[in-house]
């Protein structure tokens, strides 16, 4: 899948989505945003695809919003200012929902500056890896804004709720080894590697059980709103789902086969 704005390509079953608007420092334009939900649901509705990895095509991962865009807004009659921006936001959320809560791993390869939005659709991803020309802002103070892409509720969770405020209070940018260092990005990599090291990371994560990986990150994605209870019972429900699969079928009799105990009594499973 190859448009004008969005770059996707898939080989081995890890699917490379590139922002290919390297002449704006990949900001995100509402075509660009329609494209990219396409692109998602592609990749979420694929069983051939096992993973996702997220970059930017040119020196940015992405600058965030389009300025542009946000001219184009307030030129908009007083009576329809407040009902257009809900109406763009739900488009956001829906992208930042996608990208959330995508059946299967995966990992933002920040290749350059990640700021506003941009920086929170890499905090969508479950992991992070950065280049060593990476930065993060969450510059959204410096248009009178809050971060509207899921950055207040995915950066609290990576850096504790003090350090949180700190950065979208003062929009300052974080270098690589400061992203680091705070856990706002998991793994460091250099410039040329990059993308090869997201790919490795992302066939290594996506070698289990398609199955079990959607139905265990869709219960870690809550366990900081759920109580014990809640994640244990999900977790149970989870489990039943996962005996019925295939893969656990195959897994345990190519087990048995190995061992040579296909034929050998088993005491009763306690699971």
């Amino acid at each position: 899948m190859n448009t004008h704005l969005i770059d996707l390509q898939v080989q081995s079953g890890i699917a490379t989505l590139c922002f290919n608007r390297p002449e704006k420092r990949n900001a995100m334009s509402d075509d660009m945003r329609t494209e990219f939900i396409v692109a998602l649901e592609h990749v979420a509705n694929d069983k051939s695809i096992r993973a996702l990895v997220l970059t930017g095509n040119g020196k940015g991962f992405s600058a965030g919003g389009d300025v542009a865009g946000m001219e184009r807004r307030m030129q908009a009659p007083i009576g329809e200012v407040g009902f257009n921006g809900w109406s763009r936001q739900q488009r956001v959320h829906h992208t930042v929902s996608l990208l959330h809560t995508m059946p299967k791993p995966t990992i933002a390869a920040v290749n350059g500056a990640a700021s506003g939005l941009g920086a929170d659709t890499a905090l969508s991803c479950d992991f992070i890896i950065a280049s060593e020309a990476a930065s993060f802002t969450w510059s959204y103070i410096n248009r009178g804004l809050i971060p509207d892409g899921g950055g207040m509720y995915f950066l609290p969770r990576r850096v504790g709720l003090a350090k949180a405020k700190e950065l979208i209070f003062s929009g300052r940018k974080v270098n690589a080894d400061e992203a680091l260092r705070l856990g706002i990005a998991d793994r460091m990599s250099s410039a040329e590697t990059l993308l090869a090291d997201a790919q490795a990371w992302a066939t290594e994560l996506s070698q289990g059980s398609a199955t079990a990986l959607a139905l265990g990150k869709t219960i870690l994605n809550q366990t900081f709103e759920l109580s014990a209870n809640q994640v244990f019972a999900q977790g149970s429900q989870a489990q039943g789902i996962c005996y019925t699969s295939s893969e656990h079928r195959d897994a345990v009799m190519a087990f048995l086969n190995k061992s040579g105990d296909k034929n050998t009594p088993q005491r009763p499973s306690q699971d």
